[in-house]
């Protein structure tokens, strides 16, 4: 398997802001895929991107998130390490491409990729670059083959899985994966455990249907489950409710700003994450991004 385009990689990685503090293109043969083990038949890779989940046993590999096209040779080494069964689906989280830059690879191998309908939308018809040019869509065979609303039920390996969409949070196609016989919930990106929330509004992202999505993480999940988020380390069900917490402290103290006709820089100038900051891991940037991002959200509603 060849990767796609590196240009094209590079756009999708500046769109899903991972680019922030590199210096140039990222060098993947130095990077190398982890694996976590989580339960006797589900593990976690960590490589470059997000973080990919792999369930499996005699029905094959059912696997959330591909992360990046030149890492697709190296994931699939990863997997056969733990089992020689086929990969047989991929479900995608949301459409940044530290999630799905590998689908064209793992499709040509046999997968099924299986997203929410506005996903497969979004990779057949990407926003612009951010220099303008037009987005790049990905090919035929990287987009998903099943979609769905709502719910999805699957049985595979001897568990359920259910993909559980969560509207209009991280961005307008995120999709929840719970596994309620192995008590392990993946997020995708609209829940991380490292730095601030991010509201991609330019892919149909919001603050409401991502304060909506972490209420929706909190109810499935019990004391002692294992929620895997896009980034970071695994967390349990407080920490979740932390970081909503957190989100609504923020959005509370922008939207008294903007009830006072403050602008934009004026309620980046008031600083209203400050005394937050300490409790979130890889702060960086990523505050001000927020504050922006629910500004612009509660502005426009008004």
């Amino acid at each position: 398997m060849r990767s796609v385009r590196i240009i094209v990689l590079f756009a999708a990685m500046v769109a899903c802001g991972v680019l922030a503090h590199a210096q140039g293109a990222p060098d993947f043969s130095k990077v190398e895929i982890k694996a976590n083990k989580v339960t006797d038949k589900f593990y976690t890779l960590d490589g470059q991107g997000g973080t990919i989940g792999v369930l499996f046993g005699p029905d094959g590999v059912f696997m959330v998130d591909t992360q990046f096209a030149p890492l697709s040779d190296k994931i699939v080494a990863a997997i056969k390490r733990l089992t020689p069964q086929p990969i047989k689906f991929v479900v995608n989280t949301h459409v940044h491409g530290d999630h799905t830059g590998g689908d064209e690879n793992f499709g040509k191998l046999g997968a099924t990729i299986i997203s929410r309908e506005e996903l497969r939308y979004r990779l057949a018809h990407p926003n612009p670059n951010a220099n303008g040019t037009p987005g790049v869509a990905t090919a035929a065979a990287g987009l998903p083959k099943q979609t769905y609303r709502g719910m999805m039920t699957m049985f595979m390996d001897g568990e359920q899985i259910q993909l559980i969409a969560v509207p209009r949070a991280h961005t307008d196609g995120d999709t929840m994966v719970y596994f309620p016989g192995l008590d392990v919930i993946m997020t995708g990106d609209f829940y991380r455990s490292v730095q601030y929330p991010n509201v991609d509004r330019a892919n149909g992202g919001s603050l409401q249907g991502l304060l909506d999505g972490l209420g929706t993480v909190i109810g499935h999940a019990g004391p002692n489950t294992k929620i895997i988020p896009g980034h970071g380390t695994t967390v349990d069900r407080n920490a979740v409710i932390a970081h909503r917490d957190i989100a609504v402290s923020v959005r509370d103290r922008v939207a008294r700003l903007v009830d006072q006709g403050k602008s934009e820089d004026e309620v980046v100038a008031a600083k209203v994450t400050a005394d937050l900051d300490p409790k979130i891991q890889e702060v960086g940037t990523t505050g001000e991004r927020f504050v922006r991002q629910v500004y612009a959200e509660l502005k426009s509603a008004r």
